[in-house]
């Protein structure tokens, strides 16, 4: 007999998660006829305690996902550090794909291959976090007939992740943290009747989950889906591919690095901070060196050459200068 779920959770936090997760299992009943897929953006270095913790937290079990495990009703499979989680014909999957949106596991990974598999048969919950991963993924499950929640901003400890999502899309229900888990398990109540299933966008839905779990044919692709507006990605240099998704488009290269628009701004900053620095550092660096070289010839009586290595050190000090008061002018002066 085939005992995998027929519907499928998917829970999404970051910043402020660990507090949101804990409450919302706790009120979820013993005999949930669903299986509960979770990702908490966490730095991919630490030992991640979070099954064990909503474990105890309410009556679910909790286990963190290795890949393989069979999608059964009332458990819970939570994504490893630094690695997506997906599903696939009722079974987990986790892989080191490129990072979407600067983190790894990415909610929008999770909910898109929730929408794929599971179609109108999904639940989606944003909760507390920071920036808007998360954000195309609920509008994926959306789009799909799935059911979407997200906690009221004003309830949220970090407010920036369920405010994207309630101003990006349409979700079903902003609730409070405390009114979720009745929500969601009425939800999975009312999904064991059979509703037709939505086939918006389920071939670049599925490709893109594809590129999350590093699919070979995905990557040997000629390029992503998209038109390529020939911008380059922060993370890898290649180019990035646009796609259409609502108002603002999303940006993906041809080795999987994914992001939204207001993240593709974000990390491009960051690229251009980063080569700021190396500049400073090379311009000191051959400043250094001139005046090093300067003091050298000029013992040596070659006066023209020091004249031309201390122009050199020159040149090289005002553009060091230059670069630096756009660094400090940046807020980022005591970072280096």
């Amino acid at each position: 007999m085939d005992e995998r779920a027929s519907t499928l959770v998917v829970m999404g936090a970051s910043a402020g998660g660990v507090e949101a997760l804990t409450t919302l299992v706790h009120g979820l009943p013993e005999d949930l006829d669903a299986a509960v897929c979770v990702v908490l953006h966490l730095p991919a270095t630490i030992e991640s305690r979070l099954a064990a913790i909503l474990s105890r937290a309410g009556p679910l079990p909790a286990i963190q996902a290795r890949g393989g495990e069979q999608l059964l009703p009332g458990r819970i499979y939570v994504a490893p550090p630094g690695l997506h989680l997906t599903v696939h014909s009722g079974h987990t999957v986790v892989a080191r794909g490129a990072h979407e949106n600067g983190v790894r596991p990415s909610i929008d990974v999770l909910f898109r291959s929730a929408a794929v598999s599971y179609g109108h048969r999904t639940v989606a919950v944003v909760l507390s976090g920071a920036r808007d991963d998360g954000v195309s993924g609920a509008s994926a499950v959306g789009s799909r007939g799935g059911c979407v929640f997200v906690q009221d901003p004003a309830d949220s400890l970090f407010a920036s992740l369920p405010e994207h999502a309630v101003s990006r899309d349409h979700p079903d229900r902003v609730l409070p943290l405390a009114q979720l888990a009745a929500a969601v398990a009425d939800a999975v109540r009312r999904l064991s009747e059979e509703v037709k299933v939505s086939e918006n966008g389920d071939g670049d839905m599925r490709l893109e989950t594809e590129y999350a779990t590093l699919d070979a044919d995905a990557l040997e692709r000629d390029a992503p889906p998209g038109e390529s507006p020939l911008y380059g990605c922060p993370a890898c240099g290649g180019v990035l591919w646009e796609l259409e998704d609502g108002e603002l488009p999303r940006f993906r290269c041809r080795v999987g690095h994914a992001y939204s628009a207001e993240g593709a701004v974000e990390a491009q900053g960051g690229s251009v901070e980063t080569a700021l620095w190396t500049a400073l550092r090379a311009l000191q660096e051959r400043a250094q060196l001139s005046e090093r070289l300067a003091a050298r010839v000029g013992a040596a009586g070659a006066k023209q050459s020091q004249a031309r290595f201390e122009e050199f050190a020159r040149e090289a000090h005002e553009q060091a200068e230059a670069i630096r008061g756009l660094l400090v002018g940046n807020g980022s002066g005591s970072d280096g």
